[in-house]
């Protein structure tokens, strides 16, 4: 009889070694925890007013056909990008998240003796991705928290298949210029496919241009990835998307799973794209929240990275672990981001004006009972 432990080794090696990407805590579960009434949550970069009142709408009108199956295609959401960004619906990809949409690159460009290129203090998925599919990750150290462009591209050997760039990148929030991408983008090899993810590009596309959608005419190894969880509102559907070049998508839709988006999403996701009420109202808010916790951390004698998406990263001066211990009794969820080489930071995501208050209020609480503490501890030496 085969035993429990002897089913791993059935699995593929990249596979076995796997530590699961573990998302912010939810709101339900500090509550079974603690029996808070009151949690604010601001761990997962999520969208404080919710959907749109259109995305909303359009989900009311659909709830009837839910035993149907959704359009495997996806063709009216693929018709609305399309429309929006100048491009040909055969260059959009449809995935259950733009994470899917990592993976579909994994599944369709990797394998053991190729490698992955990206930055430290990059987003977690990317070595997930890598090693779920056997392929060596190489990372380059960050400079000032962000992309290291010149020593990613100096990384870049015969066996590099996949570079991911994240921009703004998540958790720090650093942007690099588009002049800077596209030259980087322009000196790679035509055998390296490069990952644009632009999840949070809404936040800075209101106050600075983004190009990168022009430059897919001129580099076909080009996927620009993007989301409608963030400025959006809708995580809780996933729904996101690629832009690339026909030949790209037509491999990317190879792999993708028929029907990986649901009804609802392909419906809302098409209603949100039309609602530019809500998404000013949302980068408005964001920017007073942003200056609101900056502001906070300022008075509190704390430095962050300035950041150009929905969160911030703080530096604590000290470890950040036991701080988001603190915080999560007093029912704030922020995220502690040590699995990112960054134990002293918290990651605290934008959020409304009253629940940015309350944050930082107990986040003052927090530390002074931790300076508190300290000065106890060093007494009784």
């Amino acid at each position: 009889m085969t035993s429990a432990n002897n089913i791993y080794s059935l699995a593929l090696t990249g596979v076995q070694q796997l530590v699961p990407y573990k998302p912010g805590k939810p709101i339900e579960e500090l509550q079974r925890e603690l029996g808070l009434s009151k949690i604010v949550k601001l761990a997962s970069n999520e969208n404080p007013l919710g959907p749109g009142k259109k995305a909303l709408a359009a989900i009311q009108l659909v709830l009837s056909e839910l035993a149907l199956y959704p359009d495997g295609s996806g063709f009216d959401l693929k018709q609305a990008l399309a429309k929006k960004y100048s491009l040909d619906a055969g260059q959009i990809t449809l995935g259950n998240g733009s994470n899917e949409i990592l993976e579909l690159v994994a599944r369709a460009f990797l394998r053991p003796g190729l490698d992955v290129i990206f930055s430290q203090h990059a987003f977690a998925v990317y070595p997930l991705v890598t090693q779920a599919v056997g392929a060596s990750a190489v990372v380059v150290p960050a400079v000032n928290y962000g992309h290291d462009l010149a020593g990613m591209l100096a990384s870049v050997t015969k066996n590099t298949r996949v570079i991911f760039i994240a921009n703004p990148n998540n958790p720090t929030g650093t942007l690099l210029s588009q002049a800077d991408v596209e030259a980087f983008i322009a000196a790679l090899p035509d055998t390296v496919v490069c990952v644009l993810d632009e999840a949070y590009f809404e936040f800075v596309s209101r106050t600075e241009p983004v190009d990168s959608i022009s430059w897919l005419k001129k580099y076909p190894n080009l996927i620009i990835t993007r989301t409608f969880s963030k400025a959006y509102g809708l995580a809780g559907l996933r729904a996101g998307y690629s832009l690339s070049s026909p030949e790209i998508a037509d491999i990317l839709n190879r792999v993708r799973q028929p029907f990986n988006n649901n009804t609802l999403a392909l419906v809302a996701a098409e209603a949100a794209l039309g609602d530019e009420e809500h998404l000013n109202q949302t980068i408005s808010v964001n920017a007073q929240g942003m200056q609101q916790l900056t502001a906070g951390f300022k008075t509190l004698g704390l430095e962050w990275i300035p950041s150009a998406g929905n969160f911030v990263s703080v530096d604590l001066r000290q470890p950040g672990q036991p701080i988001y211990e603190a915080l999560l009794r007093k029912g704030v969820i922020v995220r502690p981001v040590g699995n990112y080489e960054l134990p002293n930071h918290l990651r605290i995501s934008i959020g409304t004006q009253a629940e940015n208050e309350f944050f930082l209020q107990a986040l003052a609480d927090v530390l002074e009972l931790a300076a508190a503490n300290i000065e106890t501890t060093a007494g009784a030496v």
